[in-house]
C-alpha cells in the first residue's frame, strides 16, 4: 500500500505520469499482479487482497503462493509483505484492520467482475490514460525472471 500525499487518482494524466512504484502501488496494483500471474502461470500463484475494515482505507492486491509474495516492492514473503503493510496502515490510520480475501485472476482485469464481489471496484488496463499493462509487464521485467528465485525457494520449504 502507498497512501500518496496528494490525491492524484481522479486526474489521470498525474496519475499515469507517478513513477512505475507510486503507479502500481497506489491505483494499478491489479495489473501488476495479473502480469505477474499471466507470466508465472505454473507456479501456484493467486491474487489476493488486502480489504480494509468497514471506514477505512488501503485496498491492496498482490500476489501469493501462500508462502512468497510480489508486489510493487518485489519479491519477498507474504509475512513481511503483509507486516509492512499493517505497520504503515496504522502508523496514518490508528486502528486500521484488514482481511485477506483471494481473488479469481480474470477479476483484475474486468471492472464488472470486480463488482461482482463487495467493496471492490477495479479499474481494467485500459481505463488508464493509456493500456496499464504494457507498462505492468515492462516494470516486471526489471526483477529479471524470478522461476529460479521462486522454484528454489518453494525446494528448500519442501
Amino acid at each position: 500500500m502507498f497512501f500518496p500525499k496528494v490525491n492524484v487518482k481522479d486526474d489521470p494524466k498525474r496519475r499515469w505520469h507517478r513513477p512505475d512504484r507510486h503507479f502500481f502501488a497506489n491505483g494499478a496494483c491489479q495489473v501488476l499482479a495479473y502480469a505477474f500471474l499471466e507470466r508465472y502461470a505454473q507456479l501456484g500463484f493467486h491474487a489476493r487482497w488486502i480489504k480494509p475494515a468497514a471506514g477505512y482505507i488501503g485496498n491492496h492486491i498482490y500476489v501469493t503462493d501462500g508462502n512468497a509474495a510480489f508486489d510493487y516492492h518485489g519479491l519477498t514473503t507474504e509475512a513481511q509483505l503483509l507486516s509492512l503493510g499493517f505497520r504503515r496502515a496504522r502508523r496514518f490510520f490508528p486502528g486500521w484492520d484488514a482481511t485477506l480475501v483471494d481473488l479469481p485472476t480474470e477479476v483484475l482485469i474486468s471492472e464488472p467482475r470486480s463488482r461482482q464481489i463487495e467493496g471492490l471496484w477495479l479499474r481494467e488496463p485500459k481505463q488508464f490514460l493509456h493500456d496499464a499493462l504494457p507498462r505492468a509487464r515492462a516494470f516486471l521485467d526489471r526483477f529479471g525472471d524470478l522461476r529460479g528465485r521462486l522454484t528454489a525457494s518453494a525446494n528448500r520449504r519442501g
